[in-house]
């Protein structure tokens, strides 16, 4: 990791961030505040946070139905795992070793999984959004950084759910036009490869081409977000503030936005800047906000971690299987071990596309 670029970038934007959020604070304070708040109140915190991720699970159990329905017990160590990844490894690599484990105990692509991991992280990007639209009325003064991150990334999932809806929506035409474009651009040692990526793909998007699966799959979201919300009132009673719940909500969709940046294990940084600027905005004192957002970041963060090793042991799991996840996760296709999850006749088209552009090519 240590010799990777990416780790490297991920590491300097978590420190710009972190210059941002402590400038001109005096960390003794800061730690002094820490040390008088009440930790009693962590406990429904972390409660609330579990019945979060039980509703993930749910969410991503809805997502795989079409192409596999895995029970809720089965499925529940794998998200845990996932997010204990994304913890300790930089770039939601999560992400990727859930997808791996889940191929591992169900059989599911990993590029199938993918697909449907991405439309959680649209989902949960428009949730937090709509958390920002709806909690702005009540703040005393809006920053310019904050309208311009609001508008940019509302922008960007707004537009990639819009692809991903028609994609669902249109798989016969999005299937020639993605064809077409890897059999005319992509060099031929890979384009086998890609177009059985590209299947996969698809048919993790099948569960937007129905308006109800897109309806749940959005309020399961809503769920989500609202239950970590309550984990951060929870939390905000064991320091000396209070703010309203909207006040909390606005924080909690920015740092969520923040933290889809790159940056060093566990979001250090982008986590930790916009938190306590946004409290600062409600007249949160600055060393309070702090010592919060601080504490705050380790209960959403420690719990969850520990329980993805213990169910990273459970499950008999080892770095190097972590090592090979992200190995595989540069391949086109996520792993060329396993049959193909797509249907039958998807994988006859593309075998039908590759012998006609064969035959044009010899011409």
């Amino acid at each position: 990791m240590l010799k990777n670029w990416r780790f490297w970038l991920g590491a300097a934007i978590s420190a710009l961030f972190l210059i941002i959020a402590l400038r001109g604070l005096d960390l003794r304070h800061v730690w002094q505040a820490m040390k008088t708040a009440n930790y009693w109140w962590l406990v429904p915190g972390v409660a609330v946070y579990f019945v979060a991720v039980w509703a993930r699970t749910w969410r991503w159990h809805y997502l795989l139905r079409p192409i596999k329905p895995i029970s809720l017990r089965s499925m529940w160590p794998v998200v845990v795992i996932g997010y204990m990844g994304n913890n300790i490894y930089p770039f939601r690599i999560g992400e990727i070793l859930r997808a791996y484990v889940l191929k591992k105990k169900e059989g599911v692509s990993v590029s199938a999984s993918i697909a449907t991991i991405l439309v959680e992280r649209i989902f949960d990007g428009l949730v937090m959004l709509l958390f920002v639209f709806v909690a702005l009325p009540t703040v005393p003064d809006l920053p310019g950084w904050l309208r311009q991150t609001v508008i940019l990334a509302s922008l960007a999932f707004l537009g990639a759910l819009l692809v991903f809806l028609v994609m669902a929506a249109r798989p016969s035409a999005s299937r020639r036009l993605y064809s077409w474009g890897i059999l005319t651009f992509a060099p031929v040692s890979v384009q086998d490869k890609l177009l059985r990526f590209a299947d996969r793909f698809m048919q993790g998007l099948s569960s937007l081409s129905n308006i109800k699966d897109v309806f749940m799959v959005f309020f399961t979201s809503v769920v989500v977000w609202l239950l970590e919300t309550v984990k951060y009132w929870f939390v905000m009673h064991a320091f000396n503030f209070t703010v309203s719940f909207f006040a909390l909500m606005l924080m909690n969709g920015v740092v969520n936005l923040a933290t889809t940046l790159p940056s060093a294990p566990g979001y250090i940084g982008t986590f930790d800047g916009p938190g306590i600027e946004v409290l600062k905005v409600f007249g949160v004192d600055a060393t309070v906000a702090a010592a919060y957002t601080l504490v705050l970041h380790a209960a959403l963060w420690l719990p969850i971690t520990l329980l993805g090793f213990y169910y990273m042991l459970k499950e008999s799991l080892s770095w190097q299987d972590i090592d090979h996840a992200i190995n595989q996760s540069q391949l086109p296709d996520g792993s060329a071990q396993p049959p193909p999850a797509s249907p039958e006749n998807i994988e006859n088209t593309v075998q039908m596309t590759l012998k006609t552009h064969n035959k044009r090519a010899s011409h």
